[in-house]
């Protein structure tokens, strides 16, 4: 599966974005995990949020909790981040990840994701 990330931009400290990962080449479906990741200069890739295509479970990072919603749309393939209040500190590249059968505990782990997006850049002024 191809996945594209979209809806990175500039966006003043207090504002919102929307993120979009669309899957092409092959849909996603059931036992497939989709997730955000973001990578900050000099950082390591850390874990934004996840959502369960079968059921819909989401899953969030600490640091974007209650800031961040994770959706997807089954008709179209496609899952959304919904980022709130963003802060300067979630200024980073976005990356969107999928794979299947993942355990519940390796959802927060990017070495486990096998398909990745090109990744959206994030930059949120203060």
């Amino acid at each position: 599966v191809q996945l594209q990330a979209s809806g990175g931009g500039l966006v003043q400290a207090g504002g919102s974005l929307r993120l979009s990962c669309a899957a092409s080449g092959r849909t996603f479906g059931h036992g497939y995990v989709v997730a955000w990741f973001r990578q900050a200069p000099g950082k390591e890739r850390e874990f934004v949020a996840a959502i369960k295509w079968s059921g819909g479970h989401s899953y969030y990072g600490e640091s974007v909790k209650g800031r961040f919603t994770i959706s997807k749309d089954n008709a179209k393939s496609t899952v959304s981040l919904q980022m709130n209040s963003l802060k300067p500190e979630d200024t980073a590249v976005y990356y969107c990840a999928a794979d299947r059968a993942l355990i519940q505990s390796s959802i927060r782990g990017s070495s486990h994701y096998d398909y990745w997006g090109q990744g959206t850049l994030v930059t949120v002024s203060s």
